[in-house]
């Protein structure tokens, strides 16, 4: 596992837990609106943490985290990812795990062999749209597809999630990306925010009266959407 990055504790990354979060190294989009540069390009890292460390952390903490989230970059792309998870468990703490979905084969083991516990699975764009943001010469949204589906069955806690941008996303987005999601048990909208880590920072934020339209545009397809991180 390349780790690039520990979140001791956190409040926010998993919903109603005390969780602490690892960031792993290396993914395979390329979104430009991406506040994690240096976890999309590893080799700009100026530091790594070993497994080592990671588990000293974790336990020394377990009586007071409930769980733990894996993130990205893309965590799917890491072989080990499993062995990892199943150490983390065998310490008594749940797992979240963020992803792109472009592993459904993982997503599917993961999810039957019990590692893991909540999936927060992005979503990009609509699927019309989604490579003019994943930013890949060679793009299938199949296994998007797939993954988005395997979560809708139910067997596992998710959430579905999308970070909105001016340049990028309007009202007609928003129908199409419900269309694909209905049913689904829960959407959260993430406004755009700026910071130096942003891979290309030619992006601007909606208004917060926009993206109130754009989740009552959702609510017919997803009942549960709304806004997340908006002040």
């Amino acid at each position: 596992m390349l780790i690039l990055g520990l979140q001791k504790t956190t409040l926010l990354d998993y919903p109603g837990k005390i969780a602490s979060t690892i960031f792993t190294g290396g993914c395979n989009f390329r979104c430009p609106y991406c506040h994690n540069k240096e976890l999309v390009f590893p080799e700009l890292a100026t530091f790594s943490y070993s497994t080592e460390e990671i588990f000293e952390h974790l336990q020394s903490k377990k009586k007071v985290l409930d769980g733990v989230c894996i993130t990205g970059g893309e965590p799917t792309l890491h072989k080990d990812l499993p062995e990892f998870i199943k150490q983390i468990k065998d310490l008594g703490l749940l797992v979240k795990l963020d992803s792109n979905g472009t592993n459904p084969d993982m997503l599917q083991s993961l999810i039957e062999d019990k590692l893991i516990d909540y999936v927060a699975m992005d979503i990009k764009h609509s699927k019309e749209k989604y490579n003019s943001i994943a930013c890949m010469s060679h793009f299938d949204l199949a296994p998007i597809e797939a993954s988005v589906e395997l979560l809708k069955e139910g067997k596992i806690d998710y959430e579905f999630r999308t970070t909105i941008m001016k340049e990028c996303h309007d009202c007609d987005d928003m129908a199409s990306i419900g269309k694909w999601l209905v049913g689904a048990s829960a959407y959260y909208l993430q406004s755009y925010r700026e910071s130096e880590q942003v891979i290309n920072p030619i992006f601007s934020p909606h208004s917060l009266e926009t993206l109130k339209q754009f989740v009552e545009i959702l609510k017919p397809y997803v009942a549960n959407t709304s806004l997340r991180g908006v002040d």
